[in-house]
């Protein structure tokens, strides 16, 4: 790959930048966002960026860009082959997400709506039923949501394969891309309830 190559690259992520600049912005007028903030669009396997937003996904790829062109000069191939195989996938992931991004968002309208009909339990009764659970209801909780959890992983698997076997390259992998995202979105808030399910643990067996 010479530098007349990086050069179209650095082109593409540089379109992608503004795009996701774009989007980012009418994203944050949305409510159905509201949904989708506070957790990662991408796992961290893939960006070490973790964010609601696009931006910042798109500049990670800008500075992985800037080190692919330094390790050419260098003339390290392998570390080169290696890290531009990284940014392309990079790259097609976020392109996906951006065109996905719509279907995303009415996804997440949905849930949306569907959680205000429903009658929910004031912040005040939610914290008193906390403190009355006995730690075993608790433990039990636990292995639900671990259980929720791996469900949640196998899902994703499922249908990143789907997608990479798809044969139509457009719609259906946009709305499976879009899936994709959802289910990383309810995998992170799966985790943030671990979290707090365990602190809850710890809370109840130091009151026994």
């Amino acid at each position: 790959m010479n530098q007349n190559a990086i050069t179209r690259l650095s082109a593409i992520v540089n379109a992608l930048t503004e795009q996701a600049t774009e989007i980012d912005k009418h994203n944050s007028t949305l409510k159905s966002h509201r949904l989708i903030e506070d957790n990662a669009l991408f796992s961290n396997s893939l960006f070490l960026s973790q964010s609601d937003k696009y931006l910042p996904y798109a500049l990670e790829i800008n500075r992985r860009i800037s080190e692919l062109e330094r390790l050419m000069h260098s003339g390290n191939k392998m570390l080169f082959t290696a890290l531009l195989e990284s940014i392309e996938q990079q790259v097609q992931a976020l392109m996906n997400a951006l065109n996905a991004n719509d279907a995303l968002h009415q996804n997440a309208n949905l849930r949306l709506n569907t959680r205000a009909r429903h009658y929910k339990k004031s912040q005040y009764q939610q914290a008193a039923q906390k403190m009355l659970q006995p730690s075993h209801q608790l433990h039990q909780k636990l292995a639900e949501h671990h259980e929720f959890e791996r469900r949640l992983l196998a899902m994703i698997t499922d249908r990143e394969q789907l997608r990479d076997n798809s044969q139509n390259q457009s719609q259906n992998n946009q709305k499976l891309t879009a899936e994709i995202l959802a289910l990383h979105q309810r995998l992170g808030r799966c985790r943030q309830a671990i979290s707090t399910i365990e602190r809850d643990i710890e809370f109840a067996e130091k009151r026994q």
